[in-house]
C-alpha cells in the first residue's frame, strides 16, 4: 500500500503552547482526509510543518516520500496548498493569475499555455479568462483558486477551509472536483468546518487541544459513537 502522508509523532511547540501535540496518522495515494476541530484545535498547524512551510518542534512526517525535516524544498514541489483566505491577486485577469503560478512551479512555457486552459474549460470559464478576478464571484474564485493550486500536477492538496463562506450549491460543485482530482491519483487533505462535507471524506479525523482524538471512515466513527452523522459525532465528542 502506498502511502502519500506518513506522520510519525508530529508536534509543535509556541514557547510554551503546544499547538499540535505528537500526532501520528498515514494517509493513502489517492485518499480524501479530512481534518477536523474547532478553531484552534491545531490543524492549520499540523498543515503548515506537512507542507513545509513551518519546522515541527518534534516527531517528524514524510510527504509524498519527502521528509519535512530535510526535504521541504521537494516537498514544495510536489504539493498543491489552497488557504482559506483567497490567495489569488484580484488586479490580474484569470488566466494572468494562473499564469503567474504556473511561472512559479516552473511549469515549462510550451505547456502553461495548454494547461491554464484545459483546467479553465474543466470549470467552464474558459470565456473568463480574461476577466479580472475582482470582478468574479467568490465561489468561481474559490475553484480558480483549487485549480490553480493544482495546475503543476502534485502528488498531493492541502486545503483549510477551501469552502468557508460560499453557498451550499457552490460546496457542492467544488466537492465535484475533489473527487474528480483524487480520482487520479492525488491525495487531498482537507480541513472543514461543515460537517455535511466531512460524510464526502474517506476518512476524517477529529483534533482537539493539538491532538488528534477520533481516527476513521464517518461510517466507523458513527458506529463507534452510536449516532447517525457526523455532526452528531462531533457534538457528542466536545460534550464527552
Amino acid at each position: 500500500m502506498t502511502y502519500s502522508i506518513v506522520a510519525d509523532q508530529l508536534t509543535k511547540q509556541f514557547g510554551t503552547f503546544t499547538a499540535v501535540d505528537h500526532i501520528s496518522f498515514q494517509v493513502k495515494r489517492g485518499e480524501i482526509f479530512g481534518f477536523l476541530g474547532a478553531n484552534g484545535a491545531g490543524k492549520t498547524t499540523a498543515i503548515k510543518m506537512m507542507s513545509g512551510l513551518l519546522l515541527p518542534t518534534s516527531g517528524t512526517a514524510t510527504i509524498a516520500g519527502y521528509d519535512i525535516l530535510t526535504q521541504s524544498k521537494l516537498i514544495k514541489k510536489h504539493i498543491g496548498y489552497m488557504s482559506q483566505r483567497f490567495s489569488l491577486y484580484n488586479d490580474l485577469t484569470v488566466f494572468e493569475n494562473m499564469q503567474l503560478f504556473g511561472t512559479i512551479y516552473k511549469i515549462p512555457r510550451k505547456e502553461l499555455k495548454d494547461r491554464i486552459y484545459e483546467s479553465l474549460r474543466s470549470l467552464d470559464m474558459e470565456r473568463q479568462a480574461s476577466t479580472l478576478v475582482a470582478s468574479i464571484p467568490l465561489g468561481w474564485k474559490q475553484k480558480l483558486a483549487f485549480a490553480t493550486a493544482i495546475l503543476h500536477h502534485p502528488d498531493i492538496v492541502f486545503l483549510d477551509e477551501p469552502t468557508s463562506g460560499v453557498d451550499p450549491i457552490v460546496r457542492r460543485e467544488f466537492w465535484k472536483l475533489i473527487y474528480q482530482t483524487a480520482s487520479q491519483g492525488v491525495t487531498i487533505l482537507v480541513t472543514t468546518h461543515y460537517m455535511d462535507e466531512a460524510e464526502y471524506c474517506n476518512r476524517i479525523s477529529i483534533m482537539s487541544d493539538g491532538q488528534m482524538k477520533l481516527i476513521g471512515t464517518p461510517s466507523e466513527l458513527k458506529e463507534q459513537m452510536g449516532v447517525s452523522s457526523v455532526d452528531e459525532v462531533f457534538v457528542k465528542f466536545v460534550n464527552r
